[in-house]
């Protein structure tokens, strides 16, 4: 899914010709007003929810979440009354929730609490001079957040921390207000991790002393390894076939997202990328996630089948380029994603601008239930 793009249209026009079909084709059952408690979702297993019951609680988070925007946020509001979209339309789908392209975020302050109550804003990660997208957070929002991610990781690799090897730098975390998709990434994973210690030093070199410290400290040990897959490709696998040299990362597991499109002109894929860090360091056990900082906490993680999954607090659709209907199973198309999580801005349902091909739902030979795509 984040391994290519489509061009879509960044502007209000991508959406002008099609609200009725989004809105009405497929949407003849009533909108159930039950909103349920986030408490309540909490309380489910994250992959262990079949797909009836899924979407009749995420319908209803996501049209209560619409109205709770379209009421607090004047540019929401403005956006969906220009495009003669109500809030209130009788529809059950999740399919018909109305959707804003992602990149507007970029372009727009899109916040649904008073500036007071903000308490962190998101950016996405961007190169020098590009416009970023700017997430305004609350406490309450934040919060959901962490606990989601907790949720979907512990969901995968068992409830114990383990020793974190972060591939990164320490001074990505130096604005505690303002975090970059990648402070965010690394704030939310060290959740999980003890002894927490960074692989590249301020010059974004390999930091050998503290690495291979580490290592010693742990030795034996299952060790947790996060990092952005552009970032552990350019400054860690590459200074390591550089240097001549080799880190024993056998008895890791490695979180890594992000950065696909960088990639673009290395010819990688996922197989190529996996074999190249199995070459410098052993490592067997490596699993790329999906997700960006305009839905943090929702992310879909790769199984062992290679199948990203979509978890309780989230969903997604993929939408034909030509008319944005949505595609079939097998169908490569335009990546939309869900969550339940934003309350503090109106991030619930967004156009990305990845491709993406759903596989199936329930039925991943890894047994967990939910959607999954590549």
């Amino acid at each position: 899914t984040n391994h290519g793009s489509t061009t879509v249209p960044s502007d209000l026009s991508l959406l002008r010709p099609f609200p009725k079909i989004l809105l009405v084709r497929h949407c003849t059952r009533p909108l159930r007003h039950t909103m349920h408690n986030l408490n309540d979702v909490f309380n489910l297993p994250p992959f262990g929810v079949n797909a009836k019951t899924k979407q009749a609680m995420l319908s209803s988070h996501l049209w209560n979440l619409t109205r709770q925007h379209y009421e607090t946020c004047t540019v929401y509001q403005g956006i969906l009354d220009a495009l003669g979209v109500s809030p209130d339309d009788h529809a059950q789908d999740c399919e018909c929730v109305p959707f804003l392209p992602v990149s507007l975020f970029k372009k727009l302050e899109l916040k649904s609490i008073p500036q007071d109550d903000v308490v962190k804003v998101l950016t996405s990660s961007g190169t020098t001079g590009q416009a970023v997208s700017r997430i305004f957070l609350d406490k309450h929002t934040a919060t959901n957040q962490q606990k989601a991610l907790a949720a979907t990781f512990k969901a995968f690799t068992g409830a114990s921390r383990m020793p974190m090897l972060i591939l990164d730098t320490p001074s990505v975390l130096k604005n505690r207000y303002m975090f970059s998709a990648r402070g965010a990434g690394i704030l939310g994973f060290s959740l999980f991790g003890m002894d927490r210690t960074y692989a590249l030093n301020e010059a974004m070199e390999l930091d050998f002393p503290a690495i291979e410290s580490f290592l010693e400290r742990h030795e034996g040990q299952r060790i947790l390894l996060f990092g952005f897959t552009f970032m552990i490709w350019q400054h860690v696998y590459k200074a390591l076939q550089n240097a001549h040299r080799r880190l024993d990362f056998s008895n890791g597991l490695l979180i890594h997202g992000g950065g696909w499109k960088k990639l673009a002109t290395e010819s990688l894929d996922p197989v190529g990328f996996k074999q190249a860090l199995y070459d410098v360091s052993g490592l067997r056990s490596v699993h790329d996630y999906y997700g960006m900082v305009e839905q943090t906490g929702c992310i879909a993680l790769e199984c062992e089948y290679g199948h990203l999954h979509t978890s309780i607090f989230a969903d997604i659709i993929m939408r034909r380029p030509r008319d944005l209907s949505v595609c079939s199973p097998g169908e490569r198309g335009i990546v939309q994603t869900l969550s339940i999580l934003p309350e503090s801005y109106p991030g619930h349902s967004l156009l990305t601008e990845d491709e993406g091909t759903l596989l199936g739902e329930d039925d991943c030979p890894c047994g967990r239930f939910g959607k999954y795509f590549i």
